[in-house]
Order: structure tokens, then sequence, then C-alpha cells
């Protein structure tokens, strides 16, 4: 019985990290707000993750802003390029539903193959921010090469993420769980669980 009140136990320690997702996912969701600053929040938000991943983190929302205020400037500029982007393979993909060709098909498979790509990267890019200083477009370059080069762990955190959407949106009724569960831990949970990832990819290029 003594054991389940010693804080230093498994349950404790269990219950504690899940505590402190739960807070770290509340703060991502509250700078997320505005829009233009999710770039800075999905930085932090890996910043934080990674750490925590190591157990080197010591306070979750003083560290979280930290790393919003040191990263803000490239991380907006990035998502900024990133909405843009977006926009274009819309854009893109509108315009090919709308030709009449028969280079249709193909059009459409090549300009999915970008797509993904830029998915992958995308995977990257404000981890990559968070963990290295680098200019923006090295720390793109960089995200890009490392998705590719890492490309079984890659796909592996696609599943967690693309996985966890399509348990969401399964019915009613998981869509109702699911906003209740994203709300309260969800994105957190992912950064982390995909931090556990991330962490051994990104030792391979830090110097010991």
């Amino acid at each position: 019985m003594s054991s389940f009140f010693n804080m230093d136990s498994p349950l404790w320690r269990f219950l504690g990290r899940l505590a402190d997702i739960m807070i770290l996912n509340i703060v991502f969701l509250i700078t997320c707000i505005p829009i233009v600053t999710i770039g800075a929040a999905w930085t932090s938000l890996s910043y934080v993750t990674l750490k925590m991943s190591r157990d080197e983190e010591s306070y979750i929302v003083k560290s979280y802003f930290k790393a919003f205020r040191q990263n803000f400037r490239q991380a907006t500029v990035i998502w900024i390029l990133t909405l843009a982007v977006m926009l274009i393979f819309y854009m893109d993909f509108h315009i090919i539903r709308n030709m009449a060709s028969s280079m249709v098909q193909i059009m459409y498979v090549l300009l999915s193959a970008i797509a993904l790509l830029f998915g992958l990267t995308l995977l990257y890019v404000f981890p990559v921010l968070a963990k290295f200083d680098n200019t923006i477009l090295n720390t793109i370059k960089n995200a890009f090469l490392i998705s590719i080069s890492n490309l079984p762990r890659t796909l592996l955190m696609l599943v967690v993420i693309v996985g966890s959407a399509v348990l969401t949106f399964l019915s009613q009724q998981t869509i109702a769980v699911g906003l209740l569960v994203w709300t309260m831990i969800g994105f957190a949970l992912i950064a982390f669980l995909n931090a556990h990832i991330l962490v051994k990819i990104f030792d391979r290029y830090i110097p010991d």
C-alpha cells in the first residue's frame, strides 16, 4: 500500500507525465488561436516533447514559451510559406479535376507524389527548427533530406498521425469522442509519441 503513495512509483510517474501532456496540449491550442502563430506553436510543442522524450524537461509551460519567443520569426515565416504552398496545391488539384485531357491521371499522380513529399517534409520542418539553429532555407532543405533518408521512421510517424485522424472520423460517435480527446490531450500526445522517433533520428546528426 505504501508503494501506491510513493511519488517515484511507475503509476505516479505515468500520471505526472499524463498531466504534463494535457497541460502542454492546452497551451498549444491557446497559442494556435491566432492561426498565424501555429508555426511557432508547433515548434514549441516539438521543442518540449523532444525534451520530454529524454526526461530533460523541467518546467513545461516555461520551456514552451521560451521556445515560442526564440523561434517565433522563423517559424512564422515557414508557416506562412506552408499555407501558401497548401493553397497552390489546392488550386492545382482543382484545375486538374476540371481538365478534359488524357493526361489528367498522370498529372494527378505526379501532383499527389509532390504533395506527399511536401507532407513528409512538413513532419520534420518544425521539429528541425526546434532542435537546430539554422537559416529558414536550410531548415526546410534539411527537413526534406532527413525525411527521405529516414523514410521508414518517417512513414511510421505519418501512420501515427493519419491513423489518429482516421479513427476520429469513423463515425459521428468517434467524432464526438475524438473532439474531446484532441482538445484535452491529442495534439501533444501525438507529438510526444513522434518525439521518441525523432530523437533517434536527430541523434545521427548531432556530433558526439
